[in-house]
């Protein structure tokens, strides 16, 4: 029997990982995190703080050797330090869960694949903090053989569509309602979604593959949507009327709201589609659940709870739209004239 540890087992894509774990019967699962939320049947527990170096030492001193070590709450350089000290001889693979945000940002060619570039802005602390660990673990692969697997945006469970601002769940009331709704740019930048379901196999295929040790893998969406079509694709999933959708510049949103609106214009505003081949071959990834549906099915469990209706209302955002046609109107007026 072998005996996986996932760190952050109780998040959303760590959920449907250990789904597929539990369902193996000849795989032992072990779940390593705070505590602040239970873990399923069959899933022993080991509480400690992933941040605090001392907690994870006295956690994983007592424990025998695992087969594989699931990392998915390692955001920083120290964090892949601590890895590498604490879980080199007690893991035969460590499985960092990663980020396509990696990668330079603009593209030097598309779809991105895994030999691109990478060099995040500095403005990005997120993306630099998971690219430094990357190059910490490639670095000490030796010692603890690590195989990493860089994400896009991943949906479901308890989380769904993304929005330039505000919630995803407070655009999906506007549209219900017939609001319109703020979209960066001018909507056309490309952007991919990936359901929880089918990166989980992807984590679950690693494991013990040593094809996969020593390399990273995209694995993310592949239908390459505009956010105009993406929110388009929302609204019909909700069965909401045709959705209107406000196009304000990025660089202004970001300056307005630059604490709501930092992914979009560090992220978002990007084309941002990628090249799964190696995923596919090497961890037998399928992207089989489309946007639509997946979405739908989200929808569902968020009206079951309420979650739709009753998000808070955001009142800077219909004076945000206010004050933006008023300005593009005076602004049409005062400079058309030239045109003649």
């Amino acid at each position: 029997m072998r005996k996986v540890l996932i760190i952050g087992g109780t998040g959303m894509i760590s959920e449907a990982i250990t789904g597929r774990l539990l369902a193996e019967e000849m795989t032992k699962v072990v779940h390593l995190n705070r505590g602040s939320r239970p873990s399923p049947d069959g899933v022993r527990r080991i509480q400690a703080d992933r941040g605090n170096k001392q907690s994870l030492l006295e956690a994983i001193q007592c424990e025998s050797e695992f087969d594989c070590v699931i990392d998915m709450a390692a955001f920083s350089p120290q964090h892949a330090r601590d890895a590498v000290e604490l879980l080199s001889g007690k893991t035969k693979q460590y499985v960092f869960c990663s980020t396509v945000d990696v990668y330079t940002k603009t593209a030097k060619y598309y779809p991105i694949d895994e030999a691109h570039e990478r060099n995040p802005a500095a403005t990005f602390p997120y993306a630099c903090g998971k690219k430094e660990a990357e190059d910490i673990l490639l670095d000490a692969s030796a010692k603890l053989p690590v195989t990493i697997i860089r994400l896009a945006q991943t949906y479901g469970g308890t989380s769904g569509a993304i929005a330039s601002i505000g919630s995803g769940e407070y655009q999906m009331r506007r549209l219900r309602e017939g609001r319109p709704i703020i979209v960066h740019g001018d909507g056309s930048s490309l952007w991919v979604a990936c359901h929880r379901d089918d990166a989980a196999a992807a984590f679950v295929n690693a494991i013990g593959n040593k094809q996969a040790v020593g390399r990273a893998f995209n694995v993310t969406g592949e239908e390459w949507m505009t956010f105009n079509q993406y929110w388009t694709i929302v609204a019909k999933a909700l069965q909401a009327p045709v959705p209107k959708l406000v196009h304000i510049p990025t660089d202004l949103l970001q300056a307005m709201l630059p604490k709501r609106a930092e992914w979009c214009a560090e992220n978002f505003r990007n084309v941002t589609i990628f090249d799964n081949s190696a995923a596919r071959e090497v961890l037998g990834f399928r992207y089989t659940i489309r946007w639509e549906d997946g979405i739908r099915a989200f929808i569902r469990e968020l009206d079951q709870r309420g979650l739709i209706a009753g998000s808070e209302e955001l009142p800077f955002y219909d004076r945000l739209l206010e004050r933006w046609e008023e300005h593009s109107c005076s602004l049409v007026q005062e400079i058309r004239p030239y045109e003649d």
